[in-house]
């Protein structure tokens, strides 16, 4: 067996799953789950048509580079999205979804071979974070370094505390912005900063914005080529951008997004993705086009979620030190009395809501857990359905003052 595997984290929703064994749940009460950030809005419609229409495609092999008019579609959308113009045959390579991307790109990445002192290369992640970045390096034979969120900055990573020994091992660095599960939208004075670091100590930046299309203000999340190209970077240079139709577009069940950026990574990322049998059915790639095609359905779905979020922050933030995040679906919450594990369990017993421990997505560095003491809650859910789960957190809150 690879002896890799056995460096492996249990997933945050299999500690769930233990934390609430044997946990006798009030039977009066329905379950709602709050626990995992799986779209629940309906799938648009003109995307199933588009997937049906295209069932000829199982006929043939799909090309793991994607068809020609969906590298287009993606190229279109990133023009209209961000202002960018790339070449869709070079520099963007179609997915299935970020998650399986964000695994293979470190594994194309990577050199694991020791520094001559004999230490293994390094790649930095957020603190908390998807637990992904941290599986991806493991197995590619590197250590994590985790860069923690500082809550009296909005959750910004403190780039500064990671030191520079560490940066002289660092091959690739994962930012996720909007973050999960904070929220927290990567301003361009820090990308100048993440930037910066790149190109004094080389290593690769992985850009996670699978939450871009779902935020509360009138200008949209900035994206990390869209930086690149405002701070004068046009080559994108050691920069991957991710992004997903799985919460644009109600879609998680596709497997869908696409990677883009710097050409001179995407070349050995095709490669590596051809040898591992990773190529879009071409049904998938057919319904892909037509949602990065049209952007009424992803205006109305973000309506949901700003008058959900709307209805259910203020409810929340009466009993829970919690507020409105710059994007994405999850709050991140502070519990009174601090214990996330004990409240989430007491919770799920008293009240049947299921919420997820701010500690099983981070890691103790530096002497702290930065997701001890808080919750995140996936509003996911139709907004009558979250309301009622805000609800009984409150109700739960007031019957536990001292919990």
């Amino acid at each position: 067996m690879n002896p890799l595997l056995s460096r492996l984290q249990p997933y945050p929703f299999e500690r769930l799953r233990q934390l609430f064994s044997g946990v006798q749940v009030n039977p009066d009460l329905r379950a709602i789950s709050l626990g995992i950030g799986e779209p629940r809005h309906a799938t648009p419609a003109f995307i199933l048509e588009a997937l049906s229409r295209a069932h000829g495609a199982l006929a043939s092999y799909p090309p793991t580079a994607g068809d020609p008019a969906l590298r287009q579609a993606c190229s279109a959308w990133l023009q209209r999205r961000y202002d960018l113009n790339l070449d869709a045959a070079t520099q963007i390579l179609p997915v299935n979804g970020s998650r399986e991307a964000l695994f293979a790109l470190v594994q194309t990445v990577i050199d694991p071979a020791p520094d001559a002192l004999g230490l293994r290369p390094v790649v930095v992640s957020p603190n908390p974070f998807y637990q992904i970045y941290e599986g991806a390096a493991l197995l590619a034979g590197t250590d994590t370094f985790y860069a923690p969120s500082v809550p009296e900055r909005n959750f910004a990573i403190d780039w500064d505390r990671v030191p520079a020994e560490v940066w002289q091992r660092t091959q690739l660095v994962f930012v996720c912005s909007p973050g999960n599960p904070t929220g927290a939208v990567v301003p361009l004075s820090e990308w100048a900063k993440i930037f910066e670091l790149s190109d004094r100590y080389g290593f690769v930046i992985a850009s996670d914005e699978c939450y871009s299309e779902i935020y509360f203000r009138d200008e949209p999340p900035l994206g990390g080529l869209q930086a690149a190209a405002q701070l004068g970077r046009s080559d994108f240079r050691r920069l991957i951008s991710f992004t997903s139709l799985s919460k644009r577009s109600n879609v998680p069940g596709m497997r869908s997004g696409f990677v883009a950026g710097d050409a001179q990574l995407i070349k050995p990322f095709l490669l590596y993705r051809t040898y591992h049998g990773s190529a879009m059915s071409g049904m998938v790639q057919a319904a892909s086009i037509a949602a990065w095609g049209d952007e009424q359905h992803v205006v109305e779905n973000r309506a949901l979620y700003r008058q959900k979020f709307a209805e259910v922050t203020p409810v929340l933030e009466s009993v829970l030190d919690v507020r409105l995040p710059d994007a994405g679906f999850y709050l991140w919450a502070a519990v009174p009395g601090g214990d996330d594990i004990r409240f989430a369990r007491d919770l799920y017993a008293q009240y049947n809501v299921t919420v997820l421990p701010g500690s099983f997505l981070a890691r103790e560095s530096m002497g702290h857990n930065p997701g001890s003491g808080r919750i995140r809650m996936a509003l996911v859910a139709e907004t009558a359905e979250c309301l009622e789960a805000a609800q009984r957190i409150v109700q739960f809150i007031q019957s536990n003052p001292h919990q």
